[in-house]
């Protein structure tokens, strides 16, 4: 069933056609007419707005909805505080992902679910049969996100939340602009960034507002192309491309962070997926490329004449003038400093494993007081 977001009028003044592929099946405005690099560029220093409406947002309340949800993902949902969220694994029996999910708790029987284009749907309604929940697809729900260093600064003066004092990861329920919101610190992009949870009805508005009041400070709407651009500088994952296998474990693409091992209660695959642990055949990296372009998704990986591995995405970053290449890689391979070939459709290319993320090493973006 197509979905289309309220903001599509907004897209094609920009010069978006949302003809190309769709995502959880809703037009994405891929591109507008402006530059997608100097959009990063805009994001990187200023901020950028986005319409990422197309995720899947799922509202599970009632009684049983914390041990439905503790049942679905590899963290231990009990211990998330109303007001916070929490990216988790989501396995199957096996101990593969199966789906990109983020579990956000508003209060002790009231939960939002997003999630991408994966299993939670089906997996979540065998979860909750015969149990005291109730799980429904928010259609209305539209989120705007205001990525970027000024990002605080623009939305501050306009919403009685502490935006100031709200950590990453964390939500509330205000207003913004006078319209009932629920703003989150978070995004896809690598800097301190906003999102904005708010009704279909008050979308148009929101998007306007945001933008005319980052006008003197260089907001400007962003494109996906953008934010696809910012989030493989960040190299953060993207389901399923970044799983290319079809059975690839938490561990193997350094979603150790995502598997609470200290979790008592039992979840789908939890004996496979913790007796996989250690027994990795790919890991996720990062590679620069000795090329003016982005390589392309799939393209192998060689240590001489032998194959080790395989690009799940990539990009040309103008803001670091280079051709950035994620990767899975044969473990013995995967080493900082380890110098292999992707054979590409521009030919045999020369690649270095390097740290990633491959723009703020050590995200002090959006951690800016973690402790290091």
């Amino acid at each position: 069933m197509q979905r289309n977001s309220i903001l599509n009028e907004r897209h094609r003044q920009l010069g978006s056609k949302l003809d190309g592929d769709t995502w959880n099946f809703m037009p994405i405005p891929w591109s507008y007419s402006s530059c997608p690099h100097d959009e990063v560029v805009a994001t990187r220093t200023r901020a950028g707005l986005y319409d990422v409406s197309a995720l899947n947002i799922v509202n599970v309340t009632g009684p049983d909805a914390e041990a439905v949800i503790d049942r679905l993902v590899t963290i231990d949902v009990t211990k998330l505080k109303p007001g916070t969220a929490r990216l988790g694994g989501e396995v199957d029996e096996s101990g593969a992902l199966v789906d990109d999910i983020m579990i956000i708790r508003d209060a002790a029987d009231r939960f939002r679910i997003s999630h991408g284009s994966g299993a939670t749907p089906k997996t979540l309604a065998a979860l909750a049969a015969g149990r005291n929940v109730t799980i429904t697809s928010d259609q209305d729900v539209h989120i705007l996100s205001l990525q970027g260093p000024v990002s605080l600064e623009v939305l501050k003066p306009h919403t009685p939340a502490d935006l100031a004092a709200l950590p990453y990861f964390n939500h509330v329920d205000t207003t913004l602009f006078g319209k009932t919101v629920t703003l989150g610190r978070g995004g896809y992009s690598g800097e301190r960034g906003y999102e904005v949870y708010c009704s279909a009805a008050d979308a148009v508005f929101l998007w306007d507002t945001i933008l005319e009041a980052g006008k003197p400070q260089g907001v400007i709407p962003c494109s996906w192309t953008a934010l696809d651009l910012t989030r493989v500088e960040g190299a953060l994952l993207f389901f399923p491309f970044e799983m290319p296998e079809g059975d690839t474990t938490p561990w193997e693409v350094n979603m150790d962070w995502a598997v609470d091992l200290d979790k008592a209660g039992d979840y789908i695959g939890k004996a496979a997926v913790l007796h996989l642990k250690g027994r990795e055949r790919v890991k996720q990296a990062g590679m620069t490329v000795l090329h003016h372009e982005a390589v392309e998704a799939g393209a192998k990986v060689y240590d001489g004449d032998t194959e080790v591995g395989v690009v799940t995405s990539a990009s040309y970053s103008r803001l670091l003038m280079q051709s950035l290449a994620m990767v899975h890689l044969k473990p013995a391979k995967s080493s900082i400093g380890t110098r292999l070939t992707i054979r590409s459709e521009a030919g045999n290319l020369a690649a270095l494993v390097v740290p990633t993320p491959f723009y703020d090493p050590l995200r002090q973006r959006t951690h800016p007081d973690r402790k290091r």
